[in-house]
């Protein structure tokens, strides 16, 4: 029988980190790969790299001057949607954590404090951080800049690094006094309102004025 560290093993900051760097090389040396399991451990974290990887190019493509305004509106409706999914995906992995918790029986304090941030949140993150390394890394190979922005982008990889590793140790902490009781895993659902007709009211107001 797996030991509660055994089964939140996929979810170690190193191997994340590895893991979300090694798919952003390989993605844009091919094209990104929807995983096929996502609701196991593995497919959750690709899955919401998937979903960031997505929405890095996109917003990207969308801040150019040089295409017609109906590619900007697609483009930035292709955002809403992946964005709406990329927090479904987070809060998947944080009801997957809770369930693996209660399930171990791990007792903790009634007033054991809650993190501010969930683990779902720090895997996204450390997700965006791949991709920003990725690109920063870009930078400063560039051939068609001057040595101002070569430094200026070597320092920044520099603190994005830095950043990185100090979110890989503050997510194994969390997972460390999670695992002891020391802090109350709690899920925090998104209910993101722009997306569903139902609460977006620049959306079903104007549904109701045209049927006057």
């Amino acid at each position: 029988m797996k030991s509660l560290k055994e089964i939140l093993s996929p979810f170690d900051s190193d191997r994340l980190a590895e893991w979300f760097y090694d798919l952003t090389v390989l993605w844009h040396d091919a094209v990104p790969i929807e995983p096929v399991e996502r609701f196991a451990p593995q497919g959750m974290t690709q899955w919401v790299h998937y979903q960031n990887y997505i929405l890095w190019h996109e917003e990207d493509e969308v801040r150019r001057k040089d295409v017609p305004d109906a590619e900007i509106v697609r483009g930035k409706r292709a955002i809403d949607r992946n964005n709406q999914v990329r927090s479904e995906s987070i809060e998947q992995i944080d009801i997957w954590i809770d369930n693996v918790l209660k399930t171990a029986g791990i007792n903790h304090p009634e007033d054991a404090e809650i993190n501010s941030e969930s683990p779902g949140s720090i895997i996204d993150r450390l997700s965006i951080l791949s991709l920003k390394i990725f690109h920063m890394e870009e930078e400063t190979r560039r051939k068609d800049v001057g040595d101002e922005h070569l430094k200026e982008s070597g320092v920044r990889l520099g603190i994005l690094r830095e950043q990185r590793s100090d979110l890989a140790k503050a997510l194994d902490v969390l997972f460390l006094d999670l695992m002891t009781g020391k802090k109350r895993h709690k899920v925090y659902r998104q209910m993101k309102m722009y997306n569903d007709p139902r609460f977006n009211p620049a959306i079903y107001k104007n549904k109701e004025s045209k049927k006057r």
